[in-house]
């Protein structure tokens, strides 16, 4: 079988199809899930992952597109992106990824799905290719969808002293008079996650724009 028909085979055998009501009504989720939890789902695939290793960067990429496109489940989304993650694959996180991680942020379009490939994924290639992608990350702030700008905002989330203030700064400003409660959470998120490395500098820019209400609690939570 292929790799694509055993992740689909593991999932189903790990699956409690009695969970999988609540857990697409929690996520509000369109496409319904297979029942499979966190733990069981990460330990099966690995497995599988294992299993059947995958020898060229399009082969991957050809594979984590093939589970993303045909997906009937949203495990097997969740499979999709962690094939992406998946160790034996680290040395393919080049720029050729980029339309492929742009094509799962923008039909994924929602935060369970998006925002692992923000903050381990495209913020990965950010650190690796800074040259193309800071240009990239300004051109995604200011994109009319919402999650390729909730993507620029939230890649330099485990950047830590490495963060770029500026980019930051710069990809957050087009979306500070967004109503949308994603925009907004994001904005958050960020800043309270800079806030670790730099909490003086997130309360000045705090106070410095005006950001909504949410986005300035979710910054300034960690701060006394």
């Amino acid at each position: 079988m292929s790799l694509t028909d055993e992740v689909r085979l593991a999932l189903r055998k790990a699956a409690e199809p009695g969970k999988a009501a609540a857990m697409r009504a929690y996520m509000k989720s369109a496409m319904p899930f297979l029942g499979v939890q966190a733990g069981p789902r990460r330990a099966a695939l690995r497995q599988v992952f294992a299993d059947h290793p995958l020898e060229t960067a399009p082969e991957w990429r050809r594979a984590v597109l093939r589970l993303w496109r045909e997906a009937e489940f949203r495990e097997e989304r969740y499979a999709a992106i962690e094939l992406t993650g998946f160790r034996l694959y680290r040395d393919f996180q080049t720029l050729y990824t980029v339309p492929m991680y742009e094509e799962m942020i923008v039909t994924g379009a929602w935060w369970d799905l998006v925002d692992e490939l923000a903050t381990h994924r495209v913020g990965g290639l950010l650190a690796a290719f800074p040259e193309t992608m800071r240009p990239l990350m300004l051109e995604w702030a200011h994109a009319g969808d919402l999650w390729k700008r909730r993507t620029a905002i939230l890649c330099q989330n485990r950047f830590k002293a490495r963060t770029d203030t500026a980019l930051l700064y710069a990809c957050i400003e087009p979306s500070l008079s967004d109503n949308d409660f994603f925009a907004r959470k994001a904005i958050g998120w960020a800043l309270r996650e800079y806030a670790k490395t730099n909490p003086d500098e997130v309360v000045r820019y705090v106070r410095a724009k005006g950001i909504s209400g949410l986005s300035r609690r979710e910054a300034l939570k960690n701060i006394t």
